[in-house]
């Protein structure tokens, strides 16, 4: 990754950052190089606009470094009115991307970050995409840098959060299998082009027992890794048509195959991922329910037991009061496709 030109910032600075969630209707699972989140396959998502991260980074310069001067880099989690520690393995993820940013920048200073989310983390729901997304761009514009989109990309990206590349672009997003260079996620289409709806069945809102980063790692072990890659070029290409056509009919039961065969490489890894619980079948049959009853609704998963529900606006109030019918579920998200990061001076965490 190259360095951006220009001077060390002379003073403080404070940065706001939001950026969305998304949701995989062609998921990333497994990757070439985990270190540098190099994909195996190519992923298709769908930024979300209700289920958002929000990060504060203060960016105070050193001549000395990061160790003298400036104080040493500080990483909390805001819980309700308050700011706490986020645990060990969290800050030294928050740490290293940090340390990244600096030497992508050619500078020397210290970060404060503060940082929380509107939705449950490490719960399925790809808090580490929006997560790492909103603290990239806050922290590249802390530092005073502009650059494009696809750059603050690869740079999320870099964090070890893969998904946290699509979170970068609001809309459909495609994140191709590239080089360390050419690894970012581009547009398919952007928010305006199609109103489509995710309703969140949370059945499990705690962290969940395998993190994704260790199901990409067990991934390859699985019989069924290799024989889902020779299938995606024929998913994507279906679910880029789909997109561009706004027609849920095809759609659909694309996205249901590949999150069963995302489950499937989890349940036979070495060894096995059960991220399922009786309440992810349950809302599966409901969803067919509602189906029967020609309600148009999809169901996907993300690394968890949690399910998205996806349906066309008309729709919306049906699904999203069947699903809060179900007693295994403490609660419905209502969310729909988003735009992208939005970010202000100023921190406010």
């Amino acid at each position: 990754m190259r360095s951006v030109a220009g001077a060390e910032p002379m003073n403080e600075r404070s940065v706001t950052a939001e950026a969305g969630s998304n949701i995989a209707f062609v998921k990333y699972w497994g990757a070439r190089d985990l270190e540098r989140a190099i994909p195996a396959n190519p992923s298709i998502s769908m930024t979300l606009d209700a289920c958002r991260s929000v990060c504060s980074a203060t960016f105070r310069p050193s001549d000395g470094g990061a160790e003298g001067g400036a104080g040493a880099d500080e990483v909390l989690l805001a819980e309700g009115d308050r700011l706490v520690d986020p645990g060990a393995a969290f800050t030294r993820r928050v740490l290293a991307q940090l340390d990244r940013l600096r030497e992508w920048a050619g500078v020397r200073g210290a970060f404060r970050i503060a940082t929380r989310n509107t939705f449950p983390a490490a719960a399925g729901i790809a808090s580490s995409a929006s997560g790492f997304a909103a603290l990239t761009v806050a922290a590249v514009h802390a530092l005073g840098r502009e650059v494009s989109s696809s750059e603050l990309s690869a740079l999320a990206r870099r964090s070890g959060s893969g998904s946290a590349s699509r979170s970068v672009w609001g809309g459909f997003v495609e994140w191709p299998v590239g080089d360390e260079a050419l690894c970012a996620a581009q547009p398919i289409a952007d928010r305006d082009h199609w109103a489509l709806c995710d309703l969140i069945a949370v059945v499990e809102s705690g962290p969940k027992e395998v993190s994704s980063l260790d199901g990409h790692r067990r991934a390859a072990t699985s019989p069924y890794f290799e024989r889902r890659l020779e299938r995606l070029p024929d998913k994507l290409e279906r679910v880029r048509s789909a997109i561009r056509a706004r027609d849920l009919a095809a759609l659909g039961p694309v996205v249901e195959e590949e999150a069963i065969d995302l489950h499937l490489v989890a349940m036979s890894s070495r060894p096995p991922i059960f991220y399922w619980q009786p309440a992810t079948l349950a809302l599966l049959a409901v969803v067919r329910e509602l189906r029967a009853a020609g309600v148009g609704a999809w169901a996907t998963m993300d690394a968890g037991a949690n399910v998205h529900v996806l349906c066309e606006p008309e729709d919306e109030p049906r699904v999203a009061e069947r699903l809060e019918a179900e007693p295994a579920v403490e609660r419905v998200l209502r969310d729909r496709v988003g735009g992208g990061p939005i970010w202000r001076e100023g921190a406010e965490l």
